[in-house]
């Protein structure tokens, strides 16, 4: 769906609204629905203006173990603090920590030391006996608004699934052992098989537009393993599970923390719709290399100052668009980007100057 031509109705906000991290966005009187924007530029990559992360509705549903253990539940009704922690799908015990705001595997020993072992010590979950229904139907109007429904999946279905398992340093020295290799890959892909059992259960009983999942790949200093295992251990994996929801006609996110940007392209090349980087990685160079390919969420490296006039924050903007929105390379916001830079004047422009640049083509 090509962009049309920009009209200065479309600055008339309907509403604000707060994002992940606490910025406060307008909704514009956009064309076309927040969802429409969202699918078009991440499935289609076909944008209308830079995307922001209001465009989608947070869901992360409590039918799934793993949301409660994690203390991370975002859908109709509420889950209490008291509920957060305790057993993941795979019955590893989690401690809510509340000034971190989250969850970690409980001290101890750990529940696989071997990878060989794992037949007999994972006891996989059964997803039939999930109320799934319930849950479909306590979601039905939460998710029928008019934003792009993208349910979270938590956890990790690779290497962070591996850390709660095994424990970080197991599973570090468990993709290097030779002993384990075999064992290891057939674990990988009976975990991603599972997730693409919760996929279709999903689709069943909600009306979703994408998936978001997760999965920690690097500290703030580079990587945790090499590209030579990434690609021997998960590229295969999370490819299989990237064409599976893709053949369902919906996009894929990808959230991966750390300095990782030298596993871009493996993120490219498992066909991953969009990655948020944190601030340490080069979003610029990113873009440059790869946005034709993946919607990159992108750090405004060049801030406007404290106390900028605002003139100067719309010119910030502008730059901002001259550098990162190029033809056929849709970029998001990142929602790293400092709060304060968000202000009236610079998402206006920022809003402005993407859907003049995109509409031309």
């Amino acid at each position: 769906m090509k962009p049309t031509a920009f009209d200065e109705k479309e600055l008339q906000a309907i509403r604000t609204e707060k994002n992940f991290m606490g910025a406060e966005f307008p909704i514009f009187n956009t064309p076309i629905s927040l969802k429409e924007g969202c699918v078009s530029a991440m499935r289609d990559k076909e944008p209308w203006w830079v995307l922001n992360g209001t465009e989608q509705i947070l869901f992360c549903p409590s039918v799934i173990p793993d949301h409660v253990a994690r203390g991370f539940c975002f859908e109709a009704v509420p889950v209490p603090r008291e509920r957060f922690g305790g057993k993941d799908m795979f019955g590893v015990e989690w401690e809510y920590i509340d000034v971190a705001g989250g969850s970690m595997v409980k001290p101890g020993a750990p529940l696989l030391e071997d990878a060989n072992d794992w037949k007999e010590v994972v006891h996989f979950p059964d997803i039939d006996s999930w109320d799934w229904e319930g849950s479909g139907e306590m979601n039905r109007e939460y998710l029928s608004g008019d934003k792009a429904a993208a349910m979270t999946l938590l956890n990790g279905c690779w290497f962070e699934r591996l850390i709660s398992f095994m424990d970080f340093e197991g599973a570090a020295m468990a993709l290097m052992d030779e002993d384990q290799e075999d064992a290891l890959k057939e674990l990988i892909h009976e975990i991603t098989s599972l997730y693409i059992r919760i996929i279709d259960k999903a689709c069943s009983v909600y009306k979703l537009d994408g998936f978001q999942i997760h999965d920690d790949w690097g500290s703030q200093m580079a990587p945790f393993f090499s590209e030579k295992i990434a690609r021997t251990f998960f590229l295969p994996e999370m490819k299989r599970l990237v064409d599976h929801v893709h053949e369902k006609n919906m996009f894929i996110e990808l959230h991966s923390c750390g300095h990782v940007e030298k596993r871009c392209n493996i993120f490219v090349e498992a066909g991953f719709d969009a990655w948020s980087p944190m601030p340490m990685n080069d979003t610029a160079a990113l873009v440059e290399a790869y946005g034709d390919k993946i919607v990159i969420g992108a750090i405004n490296d060049k801030p406007f100052p404290a106390g900028a006039s605002e003139e100067t924050q719309r010119a910030c903007a502008r730059d901002f668009v001259q550098r990162f929105c190029k033809s056929g390379k849709p970029v998001s916001l990142s929602f790293y980007n400092d709060p304060k830079q968000s202000t009236p004047a610079f998402l206006e422009e920022l809003y402005r100057a993407s859907r003049e640049l995109y509409a031309k083509g």
